[in-house]
């Protein structure tokens, strides 16, 4: 126990202090923080794992003992980060552990014929035909990861440097142990705890600048941001969803949370590099764009048009562009509107004369 508690007391203070930090931050899903515990448990579990084996291996203990517990943690990597992303990406459900468990029986099989691993008579580690696969899942679950939440983001240096970040640390996992050996394994729990915390700590500095319900960047964001180097900004797009209180009034609220939602994925699915949406008001969306040429607005508001289209809601679209960066942000958004909302008022004189006819 003595030995376990030098060998893992960073980490246990890393683990305590994330799940402190679980317990008081009050704005977070229920589900998302159960899930996160269980990622605190899974990574202390393997912990003792990890002690375990490698202290059989050392005062050359039971065999099979040792097998059984190599085959759990070669098993245990790929789980946790399989739930890793089963945590941080939403709307993802459970057959993302079905490769982990597809590994995870082959590491049982091994047990018995040594086709992934295997533990001689003289205490003497061999890899199996398949010895490699264990570090191949993990890392293809690493790279799903690392994508899906760069796709998530919204793009911006604050939200890369995390993911970056994450992306280092568990390549560190499965590049590391071919260049330390064994040592690493018994670091390897520090390593994904440190990183988790510290996308932890990112992801909650993150949510005050970003909408709650729609995931966009929020008001406050949007008069920070733009505030900062604001002669970078070429074009404003001004968005408005169209029939929102009468999807509150027939539907309920719930109904125009999730158009909201929906729309808000619309355009963050038409967003390319230098351009950041933001919800300012109640259906009220606002892009800014940044070094962007005409061409590119213009293919944005494209984009956002047609995945808008594929759903049963409706927005207005107006945008102000300023080549020679001569005009103020004011300027740009009033100008933007004016346009959204002469398209929002032929959108409704048009739903009118179809309503008469």
């Amino acid at each position: 126990m003595k030995e376990f508690l030098i060998q893992n007391w960073a980490q246990i203070l890393i683990l305590i202090a994330f799940a402190i930090m679980l317990k008081t931050t009050v704005f977070l899903e229920r589900r998302w923080i159960r899930r996160m515990y269980i990622l605190i448990v899974a990574i202390f579990a393997l912990s003792i794992i990890v002690f375990v084996e490698f202290r059989l291996e050392d005062t050359g203990g039971d065999r099979m003992w040792r097998i059984v517990l190599m085959s759990i943690r070669y098993s245990a990597t790929p789980f946790i980060i399989a739930h890793v992303i089963y945590t941080l990406v939403k709307k993802l459900r459970w057959f993302v552990f079905i490769p982990a468990l597809a590994l995870a029986a082959l590491d049982i099989v091994s047990i018995f014929t040594g086709i992934v691993f295997s533990v001689d008579e003289s205490y003497e580690f061999h890899r199996g035909p398949l010895g490699y696969l264990p570090f191949i899942v993990a890392g293809l679950y690493s790279v799903v990861l690392i994508v899906m939440l760069i796709r998530r983001s919204n793009k911006q240096k604050s939200e890369i440097i995390p993911i970056v970040f994450l992306a280092c640390a568990l390549g560190s996992g499965l590049i590391f142990p071919f260049i330390f050996g064994k040592e690493y394994a018994q670091i390897f729990c520090t390593t994904i705890s440190v990183a988790l915390f510290v996308y932890y700590v990112f992801s909650i500095l993150q949510l005050t600048k970003k909408d709650s319900l729609t995931g966009l960047m929020n008001r406050q964001a949007y008069y920070a941001d733009t505030a900062y180097e604001p002669k970078e900004i070429s074009a404003i797009v001004s968005i408005d969803m169209n029939g929102l209180k009468k999807t509150n009034d027939t539907q309920g609220h719930a109904a125009g949370d999730e158009a909201l939602v929906t729309l808000a994925l619309c355009f963050h699915r038409a967003l390319k590099r230098k351009q950041v949406a933001y919800r300012v008001g109640g259906d009220e969306f606002v892009i800014v764009c940044r070094q962007t040429s005409h061409n590119e607005v213009v293919q944005l508001v494209e984009r956002i048009k047609k995945n808008v289209s594929e759903t049963k809601y409706s927005c207005s679209v107006g945008y102000s562009y300023d080549a020679n960066s001569e005009k103020d942000v004011e300027t740009l958004l009033k100008e933007s509107d004016e346009k959204m909302y002469a398209e929002k008022a032929a959108y409704y004189l048009e739903s009118k004369n179809k309503t008469e006819a």
